[in-house]
Order: C-alpha cells, then sequence, then structure tokens
C-alpha cells in the first residue's frame, strides 16, 4: 500500500494510491487532518484497512510533497565511498557524518517542477532515499534502529550550489531555497530490512542515468544515521531523515552539468518507486 498527499478540485485530501487513481481517506478517518497526524499517531495500517475494498475517489489529481508539514527535515551529506573523493581534497572517510537542516517550504511533489531561481542557475539534483520516523527514541542503538522507521520514500535534494559556499561553515542557504528539491511521491510503509539493504538507487536526467548506487555501500549506514542522529536529538514520529547522495551529481562534472528548464529528472528505487520532476525558472 502506498499513501500519498495531494490536492483535487482545490482541495488538499491524504489516500491511498492506485493504479486507476487515489481513494481519499480524509472521511474514512477523520480522527487524522493529515497524512502527518497518521504517521505521528502509528495509523498507517489503519489507513490500509480503511482503503481494503474502497472504490477510487479522485482519478485527476496533483501530487503534493508527501508530507508538507512535517516538522524536522535532516540531511546527511557526502555519505558514499566515491561521493567523498568527488571533492579531491584528499580527505579519508570522516569519522562523523555531515548533517544539515531543509525546511519543508524548499520541497515540492512529484510530477510537480523543481524551481530555479533569478539569482544563481546553479541548481544541481542529489537523489536519495528518506526515512520516516515512526516512533520515538533518544540514543537509539542500531540494533533497535529500523524498529523506529514508519515508511520510506524519495527525495531529489535539489541545491542550490554557489549558495552553499556563501559561508565558512553551513551549506543551509543553498539547500533550502523554495521548491527547489522534491520528496514524494508517496509513503512505502517500512515492514522489511531488506527494503533498505538491498535497495540500489539511479538517476536519470532526461533519461540518462547519472547516479547508480546500492545503499548498503553507504560509509554511514541508515542504522548509524538513527543512532547517531538520535544521540543529540530525541527523534520524534514524522521526522524525516534523507540519508545521503550517490557520486554523479552535476556539480561534480567538467564542466558542471546543472539543470535547466525542461530538463526532467527522476529519481527511482525498487520496491519504492520513481520521483519524478520537470525544471522551470520562477515566475517572478
Amino acid at each position: 500500500m502506498r499513501f500519498a498527499t495531494y490536492t483535487a478540485n482545490g482541495q488538499t485530501f491524504y489516500g491511498a494510491v492506485t493504479d486507476a487513481g487515489m481513494i481519499a481517506l480524509n472521511d474514512a478517518c477523520p480522527q487524522w487532518a493529515t497524512l502527518l497526524d497518521a504517521v505521528q499517531a502509528d495509523g498507517l495500517a489503519t489507513l490500509a484497512q480503511a482503503a481494503k475494498d474502497t472504490p477510487v475517489t479522485h482519478t485527476d489529481f496533483a501530487y503534493e510533497m508527501v508530507l508538507p508539514n512535517a516538522p524536522r527535515i535532516l540531511c546527511v551529506g557526502v555519505n558514499f565511498p566515491d561521493r567523498n573523493a568527488e571533492y579531491k581534497d584528499g580527505s579519508a572517510q570522516p569519522k562523523y557524518m555531515s548533517l544539515f537542516p531543509r525546511f519543508a517550504s524548499g520541497f515540492t511533489g512529484h510530477e510537480r517542477p523543481l524551481i530555479r531561481p533569478p539569482e544563481n542557475h546553479t541548481l544541481d539534483y542529489e537523489g536519495e532515499v528518506a526515512i520516516v520516523i515512526g516512533k520515538a527514541g533518544r540514543r537509539i542503538s542500531q540494533a533497535d534502529a529500523y524498529d523506529h522507521i514508519a515508511a520510506l520514500t524519495l527525495c531529489n535534494e535539489g541545491t542550490i550550489r554557489d549558495w552553499v559556499r556563501h559561508a565558512k561553515f553551513n551549506v543551509t542557504q543553498g539547500k533550502n531555497w523554495d521548491c527547489s528539491g522534491a520528496i514524494g511521491p508517496w509513503l512505502v510503509p517500512f515492514t522489511d530490512a531488506s527494503q533498505l539493504d538491498e535497495a540500489r538507487i539511479v538517476t536519470r536526467v532526461n533519461g540518462e542515468v547519472r547516479q547508480d548506487d546500492v545503499l548498503s555501500r553507504m560509509m554511514f549506514p541508515i542504522r548509524r544515521e538513527i543512532e547517531y542522529i538520535s544521540t543529540f536529538m530525541t527523534l520524534q514520529p514524522g521526522d524525516i531523515i534523507i540519508t545521503g547522495t550517490p557520486t554523479g551529481a552535476g556539480a561534480r562534472f567538467d564542466p558542471p552539468r546543472y539543470l535547466a528548464p525542461g530538463d526532467v529528472v527522476e529519481v527511482e528505487v525498487d520496491g519504492i518507486g520513481t520521483l519524478r520532476n520537470g525544471v522551470a525558472d520562477e515566475v517572478l
């Protein structure tokens, strides 16, 4: 079962995704105003039951960022061996992972354009798996880490590259332009370790494979990410961790291959789906 946030007829809904269309679940589960509320209440199984044998309610709709009111989004940077080598600074694998925050306003939904701002045209792509926390925890062990995941989704962690260099110690301003990235199309409930341990992530730009790697090669596996992050903050249901991108982002080509209007980026992981976005210039 897959769950999404979407708009239809000028209204926002959450519901179950089927090949024939959407099954709105707002009325069937009025205790939860949003999909985030359902996640925070450990309600995905209830949503699945409510959608069972229920007819499609919408065939004409638009996807939204899957959790548009996500309270906290943390991203893990430079998390594949080849990605570290791309920086050409001679550094060994770091002892600790790099982390930075993103805000929900920086993401759009599936089949919506990534927005390139007029201030700078170094819009880049980063295909990643994102995990959604379903159970709160502090100082979570690696052995228990997967017990705290509610669902999986995909992320194109779009970045304005020049703006990550505006300051000495942070990348926040280059990572949070409105609608520069995307999260979706939907949530897939997490039920089995193989969904992550055996996952391969592929990113294509205009059909050309730019990124292709397996999550098992991460320098900081997802179990370690949960352990480390939960050391300094209590993870809460609805928190999103964007787990790291493979080598092959546009900035690392010579010359760089940044995104331009008309480009189409696809991020694909078997068992989760494909997140697809075009690119458009911001309309002022």
